[in-house]
């Protein structure tokens, strides 16, 4: 049995363009490595091990503790509270309903673009409010949860369609417009609460996430870095492939002829199917309005062939 969940996570996290499963896949194994290491925190051996891997995964609420861990503003949206399973299984949920939207409507990278602006915002709120408004600067928090980032999902998906419909328990159909406002209220009255830093967090990714779309919806890509950035870093694992050159003897005209005729319509066959293949990669990357008026027209002509 663990063999084959072994091997299901496996193949989740090889698959290409499969954005989505691969971000719950590092919530969940973070938060279990995280788990494993507080478990066994009171061993004398491992207790320093486990206090630098939780900072590593916290962000501090003070400019002078985050300038020393800047990955933080980043990792924290990976890690969750370890005094309960709901903080990372709500997340999680919540991330897998929406994301599902994003991913089908924009494609993988946008999903991806959207979550870790959301971490981002959200983390730049919280500190900002912990070292400039009265009353906090004095309070020294850390912060762990995707939450910020979740919400960045949740509010880009209900701005891009709004009346997409859930089925919720209890309570039937329902828009996620309306799902989106009600969870943003629940941050708003969190204000009030003990976990000001989260809700802010939570407010800076929901309104992130509107702003990704109605800024991609105007043209503009401001995620358009994150792909940049993972393609250079992605560039120095994945090989090129190797071109072979390969030479042939002459034979007679009439043979070479008709060798070479067939050879090059197989080698147009190819080419043709290795740019659909391409385009239809595209698609599932970055959504079919990404594509360019020559690209959809040759999709269009392949389909009144096939």
């Amino acid at each position: 049995m663990m063999d084959n969940l072994l091997h299901e996570f496996k193949d989740a996290w090889q698959r290409p363009n499969n954005a989505l499963p691969q971000i719950i896949i590092i919530n969940v194994v973070v938060f279990l490595v995280l788990v494993i290491l507080n478990l066994f925190g009171n061993i004398d051996a491992l207790s320093g091990i486990n206090s630098f891997v939780q900072r590593q995964f916290s962000i501090p609420s003070q400019f002078s503790e985050f300038i020393f861990r800047p990955w933080t503003i980043i990792t924290y949206a990976f890690s969750h509270s370890l005094n309960g399973i709901m903080h990372i299984l709500f997340n999680m949920l919540f991330l897998y309903w929406f994301g599902k939207l994003i991913v089908e409507y924009l494609g993988n990278q946008k999903l991806i673009n959207i979550y870790v602006l959301g971490a981002i915002t959200g983390a730049t709120l919280y500190l900002l409010a912990y070292n400039i408004v009265p009353g906090l600067t004095d309070h020294r928090a850390t912060m762990v949860g995707a939450s910020g980032a979740v919400y960045a999902v949740v509010l880009a998906a209900a701005t891009l369609i709004p009346n997409y419909t859930f089925f919720l328990l209890f309570f039937g159909p329902v828009k996620i417009k309306y799902i989106a406002l009600f969870v943003l209220a629940t941050s708003l009255i969190g204000l009030n609460g003990p976990n000001i830093g989260g809700n802010l967090a939570h407010l800076g990714g929901g309104f992130i996430g509107v702003f990704y779309i109605k800024q991609l919806q105007s043209g503009t890509d401001w995620g358009a870095w994150i792909d940049s950035i993972m393609r250079f870093f992605m560039s120095f694992f994945v090989r090129q492939p190797k071109m072979k050159v390969s030479s042939q003897k002459k034979t007679r005209a009439s043979s070479t002829s008709s060798y070479s005729g067939g050879n090059q319509s197989t080698a147009n066959n190819i080419a043709d199917q290795a740019e659909i293949d391409k385009i239809l990669d595209k698609i599932s990357q970055s959504g079919y309005e990404s594509l360019s008026k020559e690209e959809k027209q040759k999709l269009f002509n392949a389909s009144k062939k096939g």
